[in-house]
């Protein structure tokens, strides 16, 4: 297996791999490209992000100063938006869902590494995977942590630490977050 099947598939990688190292450049030079491309040219960013991630919807918005690790792991939905500074370090695989509202300084992020402190030095990293339904607003300066999912329907409020799943049709706010409240929806 080479690393970059070993971290798409959530076993430990060496993130120092050339084919790795190649991958996250490309990725920052499509970012330098998108980042200096008008916003009102909205059909050359989509282009580029197009290159950039494995899969969009037709209509999406990313405002600037977009950042990711390596693009070819995001699946971004139709119609989902993110606000200024959103970070996703993609790893593992990141699935962004139809009608997704990400606020400014959302931060999702897949890349985790060893607790004990000398498998930790050794560089090796792995990652986990990060599911976001349908219809989702995450709150600004959210973060989501790797391995999780949130439901369709859900908000997150500002400032959550996302640790575990939140379940469809809730409200869920905190650090770490916890379900505050359900939502009704028909």
């Amino acid at each position: 297996m080479t690393e970059k099947e070993k971290m798409i598939s959530g076993q430990a990688y060496d993130p120092s791999d050339k084919e790795l190292v190649r991958a996250r450049l490309r990725a920052r030079k499509l970012m330098q490209e998108i980042a200096a491309i008008p916003m009102d040219k909205e059909r050359q960013r989509k282009h580029f992000f197009k290159e950039l991630f494995a899969e969009t919807g037709k209509n999406f918005y990313i405002e600037n100063r977009f950042t990711c690790d390596y693009g070819f792991n995001i699946y971004w939905g139709e119609n989902a938006y993110a606000n200024f500074d959103c970070i996703i370090l993609d790893a593992a695989p990141v699935y962004i869902g139809k009608n997704v509202m990400m606020a400014p300084g959302v931060k999702l992020l897949t890349a985790t590494h060893p607790l004990e402190f000398e498998a930790r030095n050794s560089g090796i990293e792995f990652a986990k995977p990060i599911r976001i339904g349908d219809n989702v607003w995450i709150g600004g300066g959210v973060i989501v942590n790797p391995g999780v999912t949130i439901g369709n329907n859900s908000v997150i409020g500002s400032g959550s630490v996302v640790v575990k799943d939140i379940p469809e049709n809730v409200v869920a706010v905190g650090n770490p977050c916890r379900v505050l409240k359900n939502i009704d929806n028909p």
